[in-house]
């Protein structure tokens, strides 16, 4: 019988999708970069078929595959490929003040439609009812929207605290219309209302998107025998199953510079440190915590809208290996936000282009080499001040990002992976060393692979002090069973975050807590 005994990592960029091999020890023993195709599916087949040629192995010697991909982020960006959604929220009547999609752009609210409603609904704090949802009400909707959407959106007052009420809901909704898709707040998004419905939106229009992704790795397994269960890597740097990310894909968007975080940690060994993933076009900077990316504690945007769902705590600067620098004299600096991305060995002056990148003037400076015959760079007309000039611009703008993801004003060491992170230096201040591991260029393929399951719970209870140590462990016992229904092993599931915030204006003694415990795949 063939030793299964590999882990196959890709992750699908804009540009290009990256791709590893791991073995059982959790060493990269293949690796490549591909351009990313239109259809997902053949840009994933021709890096599975390298990996397998470059380490001399079937498909049947794979034992886990997971995929990581922004192809959810893009979607949302560029507008494109979303499905037709309906909304209804369960507010009525303590809720009907503020209409759903307030806050969006016009331009939103064109391409998402008409069919947003509220109904009856929706609980208090602790968990009790303010109103019993009307199937009688649900139905009419139903009909409304019958035809006319793809996805449905529901969205209930308090419903991290108590989703039964969406839970039947989508059970009516279900019944009636059985060929749409269905998003529930409450496994989308924390407490606040506005920012978890806006998020429970965007992820009811990304259910096509979803499925193009996880057809095409699904179909590019298929086709090299590889006959295992998928894996989708998420924001917080864990893993779901199939099955969760057709249903959940928002929770997708953040994964590129989370895995690179993670992929970081294992190349280092490092469980705390600040984490800079240069690629084309951005510098990606976060914050690695115990061997996880640090989780945002504020609203993000994202396609302009504001949202609260769980995402990596990051800070995207403009500078990258394409990035456009504009000068007007020696003072007057310029870079980016502009950037020729992956066109880069066409349009940078070093390779016969006529634009200025930050690769020609690191090339000029000599802070980094290049190595590629294909494409050989030529030297070019930029002075040594100029060219440091720029490249000192550059370091201090970067310096100043990691100072911003710091915590404290203690050193802290820095690791630098993606391609792009041969422009940096070997040394930044504040910083107590600068690591550059083995296989930096493939980190985000790596962190995928190498992904755990997870499970959160966020809600807010009553701790007497007296009870405090109980109902914790209670609450912990609920999280590890999340995580344990998502796929993970029960006995070797580990507290990798954990919080209580008092609410002092809330009677009885009201915590808002969250735990998240993650452990390997079952």
């Amino acid at each position: 019988m063939t030793e299964l005994n590999y882990r196959l990592g890709i992750d699908v960029g804009g540009t290009n999708t990256d791709g590893v091999l791991l073995d059982s020890a959790l060493n990269c023993v293949a690796k490549i970069k591909v351009p990313t195709s239109a259809d997902v599916s053949t840009g994933i087949d021709h890096a599975i078929a390298a990996l397998l040629a470059q380490a001399k192995i079937q498909g049947s010697q794979i034992q886990y595959a997971m995929l990581g991909t922004t192809q959810c982020t893009n979607a949302i960006v560029e507008r494109k490929g979303l499905d037709r959604v309906g909304m209804i929220r369960l507010a009525l009547p303590s809720g009907s003040s503020v209409p759903p999609l307030c806050g969006w752009s016009k331009a939103w609210q064109a391409l998402l439609g008409e069919h947003f409603y509220q109904a009856h609904g929706g609980y208090e704090y602790d968990g009790q009812e303010i109103a019993a949802v009307d199937f009688d009400e649900i139905f009419a909707l139903c009909q409304q929207m019958q035809g006319k959407v793809d996805s449905i959106a529901i969205c209930g007052v308090f419903s991290p605290v108590n989703g039964e009420q969406e839970l039947q809901v989508a059970k009516w909704v279900s019944d009636a219309l059985p060929a749409v898709n269905i998003s529930l707040s409450h496994k989308v998004g924390s407490l606040g209302l506005l920012e978890r419905e806006n998020a429970t939106i965007l992820n009811a229009a990304l259910q096509g998107t979803a499925k193009r992704f996880v057809d095409g790795f699904c179909q590019a397994l298929v086709k090299h025998q590889i006959h295992v269960t998928p894996y989708f890597g998420q924001n917080d740097g864990t893993l779901m199953s199939q099955e969760f990310a057709l249903k959940y894909p928002i929770l997708t968007v953040a994964c590129g510079p989370t895995n690179s975080i993670r992929g970081a940690s294992h190349l280092t060994q490092l469980a705390d440190a600040i984490v800079v993933d240069v690629g084309g076009t951005t510098s990606d900077i976060g914050a690695l915590t115990h061997g996880y990316p640090r989780e945002s504690s504020a609203a993000v945007e994202l396609g302009e809208v504001r949202t609260n769902f769980r995402m990596p705590d990051i800070l995207a600067l403009a500078i990258g290996g394409g990035t456009m620098v504009a000068m007007n004299g020696h003072d007057a600096i310029e870079l980016g936000p502009q950037s020729v991305g992956h066109q880069l060995t066409e349009r940078a002056l070093s390779f016969g282009g006529d634009i200025l990148t930050l690769t020609d003037v690191a090339l000029t400076h000599g802070a980094m080499s290049w190595h590629d015959d294909t494409h050989p760079a030529q030297a070019i007309s930029l002075s040594a001040d100029k060219a440091s000039a720029v490249y000192q611009r550059m370091v201090a703008v970067v310096e100043e990002g990691i100072d911003k993801m710091k915590t404290s004003a203690d050193k802290v060491p820095v690791i630098l992976v993606g391609g792009g992170s041969a422009l940096m230096p070997n040394h930044f201040e504040g910083v107590s060393e600068v690591v550059r591991p083995l296989h930096f260029e493939v980190a985000n393929a790596i962190g995928v692979a190498l992904g755990e399951i997870s499970g959160q719970l966020d809600k807010i209870v009553p701790i007497p002090v007296a009870e405090r140590k109980a109902v914790m462990a209670s609450l912990e016992q609920e999280a590890k069973a999340i995580a344990i229904e998502a796929g993970a092993d029960a006995s070797a599931l580990a507290v990798i975050e954990k919080s209580e915030i008092p609410l002092s204006y809330l009677q009885g003694n009201m915590v808002h807590v969250k735990i998240k415990v993650a452990g390997p795949i079952a």
